[in-house]
């Protein structure tokens, strides 16, 4: 299955691990302070995006729903108050990020509604043709190998279910482009020393959102894979994009 120079990209060029290791570790380090990070560095923004991106499941009107790449359950107690499905089943790599999530829905009473695995996005622990949606909120970008994750969404989708995929992307022109590039490759990881001693992290944030292959490139990847009605909307000039897709 094709690689892509985004599948090389990982958090530390000297560990011995493999990319899924190494971005589940980063994640575990990081997990405490990810939401309040999300939050400061984005001024909010990144909540726009997520309910935009929800929104997006609306004409399908799923009952079951998997969040891939779930991290604290963001994106699935969003889904949650924006279209109130039977269930939402997030996974992750990450036990730190899904021990922060469980609280999270604890807190909001809907165990009952929301269930957080441990899990990978190459090897889906489900059925084929088992949910009427999927989401990944800035996840495919970790994925080790990104073909091979599109695919097993693809399998465990029903015919005529949605994927929807958040992702960063990067501005194209202007004095905007140079502004954002500074701000992601110099002051973001600076911001996030003073919170964090992980300045890797989001080393790794800056550089795999340039190696991330986006826009266009990205919907062929899913053409590639089997996605059908393939479309993208850009966000706030550019710096992030909502991805859809139907399984025929």
């Amino acid at each position: 299955m094709s690689m892509f120079e985004h599948d090389k990209v990982v958090p530390d060029k000297e560990s011995s691990l493999a990319k899924k290791e190494q971005v589940a570790n980063m994640f575990n380090s990081i997990a405490v302070k990810y939401d309040f990070l999300n939050r400061f560095l984005s001024g909010g923004i990144d909540l726009l995006w997520r309910k935009k991106a929800i929104k997006k499941l609306k004409p399908v009107e799923p009952q079951l729903i998997l969040d891939v790449a779930t991290g604290t359950a963001d994106v699935a107690l969003m889904t949650y108050e924006l279209l109130h499905p039977q269930k939402i089943i997030g996974i992750d790599i990450s036990t730190g990020m899904l021990e922060l999530g469980r609280k999270k829905i604890e807190a909001k009473g809907l165990n009952n509604v929301i269930e957080l695995q441990t899990g990978d996005s190459e090897h889906i622990q489900f059925p084929d043709n088992y949910f009427d949606a999927i989401t990944v909120a800035f996840g495919v970008r970790n994925f080790e190998n990104l073909a091979k994750g599109l695919k097993e969404m693809l399998r465990v989708l029903r015919p005529g279910g949605k994927l929807v995929v958040l992702e960063f992307s990067k501005p194209k022109k202007g004095l905007f482009s140079i502004f954002y590039q500074f701000y992601l490759s110099k002051m973001a990881p600076g911001v996030v020393q003073i919170f964090s001693s992980n300045k890797k992290a989001y080393q790794y944030l800056n550089n795999s959102v340039q190696a991330f292959p986006e826009g266009q490139t990205f919907l062929n990847v899913m053409n590639e894979a089997g996605f059908t009605q393939t479309q993208l909307q850009s966000l706030s000039l550019g710096i992030c994009t909502i991805y859809c897709g139907i399984k025929a």
